[in-house]
């Protein structure tokens, strides 16, 4: 005896035309049409071997067989209905995990945190700080915050939230910044510049952009991340180079300035969530971030 189950679909279209009593409102149900039900139940019969209906009058009658089938596929998929709702409302009550880069968590998440706490309190939000290659695919993290370039990939939902804008900043303690404050671009070629290797593209890419040779720059103390980088340039150590969005509260404050302003790069600051774990919270936290990164 054949231990396969027959399609579910099948089981699916004939539970709900065995409990309502009626062809019509099962399609009703599952929204489909009378014919997608007759058909899925006369398969369901063959795939058996047995009649599960039989004609009475204008309707249809359960056999016996049928009967014994209603019972226990009405069973099974209550059961199945229970156990989904109790999964949604347990990942309805977790935490949401957001991973990101530690200097965008410290630069620029922070200072907004409580803010958005009280304004998305069911997010329940959870941080997962990371200096690294970071893994929007990785287990346990629902959402990935980051700064990168398209193309998307097809297996994650993007929200794109911001253009990525790099340029130099310094501090007015710096020695230097009386001879390079209102001075051109090009003033930057012989200065010993401030860079961080997990970035090494931003000065060359920065050159590029104002019509410089990236050749002729001069690189001085590197950091192994961001966040120390422009801690140094806060503490007057030289010009350091950063996306606009991480040193906006400082250009504010005034321990940073940008004398040459800031270029467009091709990376967007964007939220990567899993396709199979998208869910309301990731909608909100994205239409939040947008509204939180648009110019004031």
């Amino acid at each position: 005896m054949s231990r396969e189950l027959p399609p579910l679909n099948a089981l699916r279209a004939f539970e709900a035309a065995a409990r309502l009593g009626n062809l019509s409102l099962a399609a009703d149900e599952l929204h489909v049409t009378h014919g997608a039900v007759s058909r899925q139940v006369r398969a369901l019969e063959e795939h058996l071997g047995l009649a599960l209906f039989v004609k009475d009058g204008r309707g249809l009658k359960l056999t016996d067989a049928g009967v014994r089938l209603r019972d226990t596929s009405s069973e099974v998929f209550a059961r199945l209905r229970s156990v989904c709702a109790e999964l949604q409302q347990g990942q309805a009550n977790a935490p949401f995990v957001l991973a990101c880069p530690g200097s965008l968590l410290a630069r620029w998440f922070i200072p907004r945190l409580d803010r958005l706490n009280r304004e998305l309190p069911e997010l329940r939000l959870q941080l997962s700080a990371s200096e690294g290659e970071l893994d929007p695919r990785r287990s346990g993290v629902d959402a990935t915050l980051w700064f990168a370039e398209p193309p998307w990939p097809a297996d994650m939902q993007v929200f794109e939230l911001a253009t990525e804008c790099i340029g130099p900043v310094m501090s007015p303690r710096y020695s230097r910044y009386p001879q390079l404050h209102g001075a051109p671009a090009a003033s930057l070629l012989g200065e010993p510049l401030l860079h961080t290797i997990s970035r090494p593209q931003a000065w060359p890419s920065w050159a590029q952009s104002n019509a410089l040779n990236p050749a002729d720059l001069q690189l001085g103390q590197g950091f192994e991340h961001l966040y120390y980088l422009l801690e140094a340039a806060a503490a007057g150590l030289g010009v350091a180079i950063a996306p606009q969005q991480l040193v906006a509260d400082d250009l504010a404050a005034g321990r940073l300035v940008a004398p040459w302003g800031f270029v467009e790069t091709p990376a967007r600051l964007a939220l990567w969530v899993p396709s199979r774990l998208l869910d309301k919270r990731a909608q909100l936290l994205a239409q939040w971030l947008r509204n939180e990164l648009q110019p004031s």
